[in-house]
């Protein structure tokens, strides 16, 4: 969309303001409300946007470990720049748009730890090879009968699920919110962002929700925005929804999965059709298979990520590979046509950053093509009964370590990130290490 056709939009829809926002490090929206005629005036330059967004963990607690930002460069201005092609109208806000922006230096270049850039060198990289990255995601998440106030006044215990019992494809479930369902796939056909399936997940309150494919910035930018819109449609009708990766010992977990594909430039066809998939397809897991455990943070980012790779629980335990097989870490999806051939990783968890986990997933498909590496033999059983099966780490700390360590990872994502990105997460693991959990209290309360 060129300025002339937004101008024109706002003009005749009567916009009086827009919302902009661009993505932090976690992967949530960061923006504010600016008038009409500000964002018009701006539209070429960008708007200044203080750094600290990125000098912060998700609840706004600042890093003692970032050389990026702090206090001690007094956390000056970004400048933030339109893109051009996500504005939209919001369909929940009356008289309202919206407009992505990703981050650059003040002096001018695109910021290196920017999740949006980091995913842009990498589609870049692919397309400098052949290849068009189209890409999915589809989001596991829980709605509760919960506010933040009422959150807090509880202490976050005993959780009220929007709905009892394990009720995966219901109908019954699902018709029963069918005002939610209609609103849920509705405004967000109309914000953009088409939900191509939208059912009941294993668990009380759960859903999952299937999100168009589209170019693999496109992509990523339709998933950060769905994830922000669910919570906000939810709130509007007193509900609130989680897509934290593990919320309960006893519930599977929310998974982000991501489907893949390579589309030729020159044939436009779909690279990784074959029987059951093309050899570049079989390079392309055999990256991921390898890859991926050194660029595990970026899929899953939290103390709270690992929890949710167990056994028997709908997560991968390590990075195995299959067709049609859900126990694995990669899942080949022939498909009804060539067009249809996929890779679905379903490593990330729904808290993971789509950019970044869109970039690892894409960056480590890559380094198999570049290397032509061969993938071990397909998972035909059971992927947690596999012997021998490459492993994923168990824990953040254990995977930070080694991305900071990892050429590959330096490779394709440049010193510049990897660096604040890994102290980002090593600030994460010294919050946890502080504090003190009722599995603590319950354990050794009384008893010690």
């Amino acid at each position: 969309m060129d300025r002339e056709t937004i101008e024109q939009l706002i003009k005749d829809r009567g916009v009086s303001k827009v919302q902009v926002g661009g993505f932090d490090l976690d992967g949530v929206l960061r923006g504010k409300y600016i008038s009409r005629d500000k964002f018009l005036s701006s539209f070429d330059d960008g708007i200044g946007f203080c750094d600290v967004i990125f000098g912060w963990d998700c609840g706004d607690h600042l890093y003692d470990n970032s050389r990026f930002t702090g206090w001690h460069t007094g956390f000056p201005d970004l400048r933030a720049r339109f893109v051009p092609e996500s504005f939209r109208l919001i369909p929940w806000e009356a008289r309202t748009g919206f407009a992505q922006v990703e981050y650059y230096s003040p002096d001018g270049p695109p910021l290196p730890i920017c999740p949006r850039q980091v995913l842009k060198r990498v589609a870049a990289r692919a397309e400098g090879m052949g290849y068009r990255p189209r890409m999915a995601a589809e989001y596991e998440f829980f709605l509760f009968e919960e506010t933040p106030r009422s959150l807090e006044e509880r202490g976050f215990h005993e959780l009220r699920p929007e709905s009892p019992g394990m009720y995966c494809y219901s109908i019954l479930r699902a018709a029963a919110r069918a005002d939610f369902v209609q609103i849920l796939m509705d405004q967000l056909g109309d914000f953009g962002i088409e939900i191509e399936g939208l059912h009941t997940e294993t668990g009380p309150g759960a859903f999952e929700a299937c999100i168009r494919y589209a170019d693999a910035v496109g992509a990523a930018d339709s998933a950060g925005l769905f994830k922000t819109a669910v919570k906000i449609l939810s709130a509007r009708q007193g509900l609130m929804a989680s897509f934290m990766a593990k919320w309960n010992a006893d519930m599977p977990g929310c998974g982000g999965h991501i489907h893949q594909s390579l589309i030729g430039f020159e044939s436009g066809a779909n690279l990784f059709a074959g029987s059951p998939c093309s050899k570049l397809a079989e390079h392309y897991i055999a990256g991921q298979q390898e890859a991926l455990p050194e660029l595990a943070p970026l899929l899953l980012p939290t103390i709270n990520s690992y929890k949710r790779l167990v056994p028997g629980l709908w997560a991968p335990t390590a990075a195995t590979w299959g067709v049609e097989n859900r126990t694995n870490s990669l899942r080949l999806v022939p498909g009804s046509s060539d067009g249809a051939t996929r890779v679905e990783t379903r490593i990330p968890g729904a808290d993971a950053s789509p950019h970044l986990a869109m970039a690892a997933c894409l960056a480590a498909g890559l380094h198999g093509i570049q290397h032509q590496l061969t993938p071990t033999a397909p998972t035909t059983g059971s992927a947690y009964e596999e012997a021998g099966a490459p492993g994923l780490p168990r824990s953040l700390a254990d995977a930070t370590t080694r991305m900071r360590e990892s050429a590959l990872a330096r490779d394709w994502f440049g010193d510049e990130f990897i660096d604040h990105f890994c102290r980002s997460r090593e600030w994460e693991c010294r919050e946890f290490e502080k504090a003190v959990t009722d599995w603590e209290v319950r354990r050794y309360f009384e008893v010690i």
